[in-house]
């Protein structure tokens, strides 16, 4: 795997877990929609979020929650790109999570260092965006299906971590004969996209796999209904799952842990270090 990830001004090591922290701008996100649909109050969210200690900031400004309907490109355009305008001098990496080739071209126009794409750069459009500005970050996401119809019915797979895997390196592929650096490359096997709970569970403790085709891998399950089907608690009382999720993820090797509550991953995350130093010390 890479030592060092390009992120548009930044190059970021690799050398520990990363923490992405989320930033919706939207009405209607699954868990904290609404909350920070104004400028004034994002703004304020993510200097939250650096202040506890975010290495990244993912910037939304269209759920993906299953089921949710999309929205234009202009809607989209008006909450994100002012968000990346004011938070240019945050000094932190700004990715934005967008399909949209329209909206991925502006973001970048705007500031933004990282495209983040649930759809994996999968349209010709999104991929010749992502190829054209060479220092930016990309995230390759599997996703099964679309937003609207992803979870309508039971997602099937032929074999859930091959499928993810064959699906991820192909993007990669794609990417590279574009011109796109390993460098610059992120994958994520999306879960909570188009997949069961035990799809989601496989995936998370076969990560490895994904982690076997070289690239670093982002990990995002913070508050998702996987953790829900075994806590039994709604959204807003998932943190503790959420954060044992994101440990579970960082022992296998996730490079990048997209989360909600980063206070509480930061310090888990430091104590889970703390505990590895004395057994490598001790080894």
């Amino acid at each position: 795997m890479n030592d060092v990830l390009v992120c548009g001004r930044f190059e970021l090591k690799l050398d520990q877990p990363l923490i992405m922290g989320i930033v919706n701008v939207t009405p209607d996100s699954f868990s904290d929609g609404g909350q920070h649909d104004t400028l004034d109050t994002a703004i304020a969210h993510a200097r939250q979020l650096i202040a506890e200690g975010a290495h990244i900031l993912d910037i939304g400004g269209e759920s993906t929650r299953p089921g949710a309907p999309s929205v234009s490109v202009q809607d989209e355009a008006n909450r994100v790109l002012p968000l990346i305008e004011a938070l240019r001098d945050a000094d932190i990496p700004l990715s934005v999570d967008t399909y949209k080739p329209q909206v991925m071209k502006a973001a970048l126009d705007a500031g933004a260092d990282m495209l983040n794409d649930i759809c994996g750069f999968v349209s010709e459009a999104a991929l010749q965006v992502a190829a054209a500005d060479k220092r930016c970050g990309l995230c390759v996401m599997h996703m099964l299906g679309e937003p609207q119809t992803m979870q309508a019915a039971e997602p099937q797979y032929r074999d859930v971590v091959g499928d993810v895997k064959d699906f991820l390196l192909e993007q990669s592929r794609r990417l590279a004969a574009a011109g796109v650096t390993r460098e610059r490359i992120v994958l994520d096997p999306g879960l909570g996209f188009g997949k069961t709970t035990q799809h989601n569970y496989t995936l998370l403790a076969r990560m490895q796999a994904i982690g076997a085709l070289g690239y670093p891998v982002l990990i995002g399950l913070s508050r998702k209904s996987m953790i829900g089907a075994v806590t039994g608690k709604p959204v807003e009382q998932r943190v503790a799952g959420s954060v044992a999720g994101a440990l579970a993820a960082a022992a296998r090797g996730a490079a990048i842990l997209r989360v909600h509550d980063v206070a509480q991953t930061a310090d888990a995350l430091a104590v889970w270090r703390m505990v590895e130093s004395f057994s490598e010390n001790k080894a």
